[in-house]
């Protein structure tokens, strides 16, 4: 079952839906603004852990294809991850690892 959310933000549609893609997923969603597609998904273990500390991990990848870039080598790959993708990544980190409650380990 999927589920669509849209609304007008800055003269352009802002659309949320889920229910679609990664269902091997706890959640996934799929947002949409103009031209710029982002998949988010979050996965949890049901064990308990006696952790005190949040294993998050952020992963960004801006494929090439995405941007128009076909990457010309031979294995014709993406490759591993740049300098911006690794900033962007630990940018969201800090700023979502606040939100989570601290049971939450």
């Amino acid at each position: 079952m999927s589920h669509r959310v849209e609304m007008e933000l800055g003269g352009r549609t802002l659309s949320f839906e889920t229910g679609k893609v990664a269902k091997q997923a706890n959640g996934s969603v799929w947002i949409r603004y103009g031209d710029t597609i982002v998949l988010v998904t979050a996965c949890r273990s049901t064990r308990a852990g006696d952790r005190d500390f949040l294993p998050l991990t952020v992963e960004y990848r801006e494929k090439a294809y995405a941007g128009g870039r076909i990457p010309g080598n031979f294995f014709k790959r993406e490759g591993r991850m740049g300098e911006k993708e690794t900033l962007s990544a630990r940018l969201t980190d800090h700023l979502i690892r606040p939100m989570f409650p601290k049971e939450f380990r």
